[in-house]
């Protein structure tokens, strides 16, 4: 077998050569000196070996892709090239690798966010002819035909085109009947009265329109329609009653429920506040009665031994802090929830404020309505003056941006504070009550006098939020304001405003509600409600937090301190319940 596979090689040896063998020598010769042009599986190996004196290279022949495609490739990113391409190289097809990850939208080719944009190079004035032509007529020569013969396709109504004679705009159609209207002659300027020149009138024309008689009685049941409409809105207002609870509405002596009772072991006629005041530990009681969540509560003035509460079951509650702690009398008059109540100076009468854009005034004895006044928005806040001889002007903060002052005697508006830019969420008096500061949805606070309708001061900083909550200290010294951004900031008023920036009070979560606060009678505690139903108390000196508990169920909406009494707080919530706290 050895001897077989020599005899191959042998052959192999000799394959490729000349057919005859005495021109041998030549052919050793020219095998040495191998032209380039011999395939490489036939070239001759250099070396001595019987065996290897042939290499057998089994890859076949291809020719280059270079040599197949003519083509120069370009870049389909470049903007300049130095030759002049082919058509075919112009228009070759993107050739390369695909960016696997992008989305068919992504690998879309365009030049635009909407797609590919070509630029067509069409006359500007023969654009705008068929632009106008296709808005008057509804036909236009179709721009997008580049095809031979194409030039004729039209876009839209073959119809109209056909009516137009398949004129444009630019060319001239038969004149319409209206289109060109006679005018009445007379230029003779000798007749001085009866000249009309070139003002004349058209010979058809209405100086004046009347509807005729189909169209007159259309509208006049619309305009019946329409009064009725704006009359309902004129609301019939709801009757209002009120209902006593309690039996013994008068005691032994005839004196009603608010004489300020004197055998109850503390002084509420005194003007002093406690001489230390405590942090309640313990719930003493709860108001329960009102259907829905509370909205505000008010001590009764100086004596504070009955508490009236506001709520989102659009009634007013009065109820006794006193021996039985029972509800003395429910005032209903409003359509909507309460939003804010407050008494007078003596306790006699109290106003409402309601989301139906109502404010009445009420008698706290007898339960009737004394007066009823609206500017047809909605009143955030309503307060007397506490000035002692103004007692019969009345203030409301509105949705309208106003702080606007009634006259309680006569039921008009008598002052407009109209200088906020959004709605106008608390009034305080401060300064003796000469002056009042105002807060609103604008983010900011303004200071007035009394009845000089331009703010003296107005407080804005771009860090500042809404304070929809605002209490003044007992000594008159300073507001507090309860701050969207869940703090509660403090400022000096009296001669000089500015915010106490040391002054800060955290820890509680009030972002989007109007918690109320307050101050403890003798100024060494600051209590306040918030969003989670809790409780909070600082101390006033050192901003520290003292102590939170769990109040309500639901937003602790406001916290009162007791002004007699050294730790009883009260508190109500959107829970519905007002509770007592010692």
């Amino acid at each position: 077998s050895l001897l077989q596979e020599m005899a191959s090689l042998a052959a192999l040896n000799s394959y490729g050569s000349a057919s005859s063998s005495d021109d041998s020598d030549e052919e050793t010769s020219a095998s040495t000196t191998t032209t380039p042009s011999t395939p490489l599986h036939l070239t001759k190996f250099a070396g001595s070996s019987a065996v290897l004196d042939l290499p057998v290279v089994a890859a076949p022949v291809v020719t280059l892709n270079a040599a197949l495609d003519q083509r120069r490739h370009l870049d389909p990113l470049a903007t300049e090239i130095k030759y002049n391409p082919k058509y075919e190289e112009l228009y070759a097809p993107v050739a390369g690798p695909d960016n696997p990850f992008k989305t068919q939208q992504q690998s879309a080719h365009k030049n635009t966010l909407a797609g590919y944009v070509e630029d067509a190079h069409v006359n500007a004035f023969q654009f705008e002819t068929q632009r106008r032509t296709f808005h008057s007529y509804g036909y236009a020569y179709d721009p997008s035909t580049t095809g031979e013969g194409e030039g004729d396709k039209l876009v839209g109504s073959e119809m109209a085109a056909a009516e137009t004679e398949f004129k444009t705009v630019f060319e001239d159609v038969k004149k319409r009947p209206l289109d060109k209207r006679k005018r009445e002659k007379n230029s003779d300027p000798a007749d001085i009265d009866g000249y009309l020149g070139p003002w004349a009138k058209y010979k058809d024309e209405e100086t004046i329109s009347r509807p005729n008689d189909e169209d007159a009685a259309y509208l006049e049941e619309y305009l019946a329609k329409k009064q009725k409409k704006g009359k309902t809105e004129e609301e019939v207002p709801l009757e209002e009653k009120s209902v006593l609870h309690i039996k013994d509405s008068e005691d032994y002596q005839g004196r009603s429920y608010t004489h300020i009772p004197q055998d109850l072991g503390v002084n509420l006629k005194s003007t002093e506040p406690p001489h230390k005041c405590f942090i309640p530990k313990r719930q003493i009681h709860s108001w329960s009665g009102h259907t829905k969540g509370v909205s505000v509560i008010r001590w009764f003035p100086t004596s504070a031994h009955l508490i009236l509460s506001g709520s989102m079951d659009s009634k007013v509650k009065l109820w006794e802090v006193y021996k039985g702690r029972r509800c003395v009398r429910t005032f209903s008059g409003h359509k909507q929830a309460i939003r804010d109540v407050n008494f007078n100076n003596t306790g006699e009468k109290f106003l409402s404020a309601s989301y139906d854009r109502y404010i009445k005034m009420w008698d706290t004895e007898t339960g009737d309505v004394i007066g009823r006044f609206s500017n047809k928005k909605m009143a955030f806040c309503a307060k007397f003056n506490p000035c002692d001889d103004k007692q019969h002007l009345i203030v409301a903060g509105t949705s309208s941006n106003k702080i606007v002052c009634w006259d309680t005697r006569s039921g008009d508006i008598v002052q407009e504070y109209d200088r906020h830019l959004a709605a106008v969420n608390t009034i305080t008096f401060v300064d003796r009550n000469r002056r009042f500061v105002t807060t609103s949805d604008d983010k900011s606070m303004r200071v007035w006098e009394w009845n000089i309708p331009v703010d003296m001061k107005y407080i804005a900083d771009p860090s500042m939020h809404s304070m929809p909550a605002v209490s003044a200290a007992p000594n008159g010294k300073w507001i507090a304001c309860q701050s969207l951004d869940n703090k509660i900031s403090v400022y000096q008023v009296g001669d000089r405003f500015k915010e106490m920036r040391k002054k800060v009070f955290k820890g509680h979560m009030v972002a989007g509600y109007a918690c109320g606060l307050d101050f403890s009678p003798e100024m060494s505690y600051l209590a306040s409600g918030d969003g989670d139903g809790k409780v909070y108390i600082w101390d006033w000196k050192t901003t520290k937090l003292l102590s939170k508990w769990k109040a309500h169920d639901d937003v602790c909406i406001q916290v009162l301190w007791h002004p007699h009494e050294a730790s009883k707080v009260a508190s109500a919530g959107w829970d519905g319940v007002i509770k007592f706290w010692d």
